[in-house]
């Protein structure tokens, strides 16, 4: 154990009425500490290879005994530590922000979100995997595809088709089902580890369905708004 890390947890670790001078001490390293793991973690997330437990508590100049007392498990950390680290939908579909067209704007989302996945890649299999392993789902993962989805979509928020406004919500909300599929770590990996694609071919290939999908739907239920 080196003396930076050694220093640190004695400090944390020191009875506060025995060493009633380090209280506020302690409180601020326990900050630092705390905020040392989300920085290792974001770190680790941005080189895209595995995440686990004991590579965060080393990068972070901690024991995994430390890292534990602060974060439950793996899953809660990777939660912590992507938010803040992914943009708004708003920001990301920021490149499109004139254009009305769902197809365009739906092919832009997918290659948003799937180019983020791939380069979190380790992280990401990591939180799906806990979240199989837990049973929570959505309570783990943040969900961004919804966001982006919803975002790529409000061109049609509005729109009615030759059914009525009723029958064209009752169509955006299926839309809206069908592309949570296609546009998802899941399909990816799909794509790559049962299909043989390469990255980009697995990319495209979700383009191509959410596209399809997106195009289907608008000429069936849908009318450009006036």
């Amino acid at each position: 154990m080196t003396q930076t890390r050694q220093r640190t947890e004695t400090e944390e670790t020191a009875p506060e009425t025995a060493h009633p001078e380090l209280g506020g001490r302690r409180s601020n390293q326990k900050l630092r500490t705390r905020n040392a793991i989300i920085a290792a973690t974001r770190e680790l997330i941005r080189g895209g290879g595995e995440v686990t437990m004991p590579a965060v508590a080393q990068a972070a100049l901690v024991s995994e005994a430390t890292a534990y007392r602060y974060f439950p498990d793996l899953s809660t950390l990777l939660r912590e530590s992507f938010t803040g680290l992914l943009p708004e939908p708003a920001e990301a579909m920021a490149p499109l922000a004139d254009s009305a067209d769902p197809v365009e704007r739906i092919e832009h989302a997918t290659r948003f979100l799937l180019g983020h996945v791939l380069s979190y890649e380790g992280a990401v299999r990591a939180m799906m995997s806990a979240a199989i392993a837990d049973g929570q789902g959505g309570a783990i993962r943040p969900g961004l595809r919804f966001g982006l989805i919803d975002t790529a979509l409000a061109p049609l928020e509005h729109a009615t088709g030759p059914g009525g406004a009723a029958e064209s919500a009752l169509a955006l909300v299926q839309l809206k089902r069908d592309l949570a599929l296609v546009v998802s770590a899941e399909a990816l990996f799909t794509l790559t580890d049962l299909c043989g694609l390469s990255p980009d071919e697995a990319i495209d290939s979700a383009v191509h369905a959410a596209r399809a999908l997106t195009r289907a739907a608008v000429e069936s239920s849908f009318r450009s708004p006036e």
